[in-house]
């Protein structure tokens, strides 16, 4: 059993991969900003 190597697991190597885990930091929150100010502009009335 011990000479056998064990997989690592998808979610620990991205979770132990520091510049992805900056990158998701940093692209997902901007993603959703933009994204939630694209809908609030997209709502605004407009004026007649």
């Amino acid at each position: 059993m011990a000479d056998k190597e064990e997989r690592v697991p998808v979610m620990q190597q991205v979770l132990d991969n520091p510049f992805l885990l900056l990158f998701l930091g940093i692209t997902i929150p901007t993603v959703l900003y933009v994204l939630w100010g694209v809908m609030e502009i997209a709502n605004i009335p407009v004026a007649h």
